[in-house]
């Protein structure tokens, strides 16, 4: 059994960990708290857009877009699917980048002929290791989506998409709405557009009458790429505030854990120290013992 001097020093080991744990929660919350105001100042635009192309579709429903699938039905295209992963570029994050991954894997199940265009160092480093060619990696966006990155992040898409390099695009995030159940991954097909995702709600009457200068296609071509770049900073925002939600879980998780540690630690401790104590007395009380029969001892000789 370890002595009290080792107990001491592990105590004080758990401590000093717990400092980081206690800071990194920290870190973590005001983090996300950052990133969600920032994303409600950009929300009210890119409703807005949303709101204006569902009054186009309202009087031009027919029109033919690049960006949308035909009115008739989706079509399963065939040809090579990109892929937007966003991961963590650290981990200390629970099962957040695992999760990710694994909506990856289902999705190239389905579909094996796919461009990889990867977020965070953390999905980089997995596809990489597992010889899984990545079409383009975007470096410090992970630790700090911005619109200019979403706006660079879905440039290079929309290129590719509009070369027919890629016929359908796809981003693999974690949804906020889940984060606080367990952070679970999502996909989500940015491009082409379903024409349904833009329909007018039922209870939506109003129908004004205005002309399109220029044409449908052309303010189509204007918008959607700034339509675009609102989902892919979404998806960024998203996921940064699920990643310091699932490291907030794992920081308090360790916290307890540590207290737990502490505790047991603590009695180890007492049961360590107060057994030297005993020790120490039985020790001092056998050597009285044994000095007072040596005294009796001589006294007897001398007499």
């Amino acid at each position: 059994m370890a002595n009290t001097k080792e107990i001491k020093n592990r105590i004080k080991s758990v401590h000093d960990t717990q400092k980081i744990t206690n800071a990194m929660y920290l870190i973590a919350s005001t983090k996300m708290q950052k990133a969600k105001k920032e994303l409600e100042m950009t929300k009210p635009y890119f409703n807005e857009l949303r709101s204006e192309i569902k009054r186009i579709f309202r009087k031009a429903n027919n029109v033919n877009s690049i960006y949308f699938y035909p009115k008739t039905e989706e079509i399963d295209y065939p040809g090579t699917y990109g892929i937007l992963v966003i991961t963590a570029d650290k981990g200390l994050a629970g099962a957040y980048n695992q999760n990710v991954l694994k909506e990856v894997h289902r999705l190239v199940e389905d579909h094996d002929d796919v461009k990889l265009f990867v977020v965070g160092e953390y999905g980089r480093h997995y596809f990489e290791s597992h010889d899984a060619p990545i079409e383009e990696s975007f470096h410090f966006t992970a630790q700090n989506p911005t619109l200019e990155r979403a706006r660079e992040i879905s440039g290079i898409l929309l290129e590719k998409y509009l070369r027919k390099e890629i016929v359908k695009l796809f981003v693999v995030f974690t949804d906020f709405a889940n984060g606080f159940s367990g952070g679970d991954a999502k996909s989500m097909r940015l491009l082409p557009f379903h024409r349904d995702e833009f329909s007018s709600d039922a209870e939506d009457t109003y129908n004004p009458h205005f002309d399109f200068d220029p044409s449908v296609e052309e303010i189509l071509d204007f918008t959607m790429p700034s339509m675009l770049t609102g989902f892919v900073y979404s998806a960024l925002v998203d996921s940064f505030c699920c990643e310091q939600n699932a490291r907030m879980t794992a920081m308090d998780a360790a916290n307890q854990n540590a207290e737990n540690l502490l505790d047991e630690l603590q009695l180890q401790y007492n049961y360590v120290r107060q057994g030297a104590i005993t020790q120490e007395i039985t020790e001092i009380s056998s050597g009285a013992k044994g000095l007072a029969r040596k005294r009796k001892k001589n006294e007897g000789g001398k007499l």
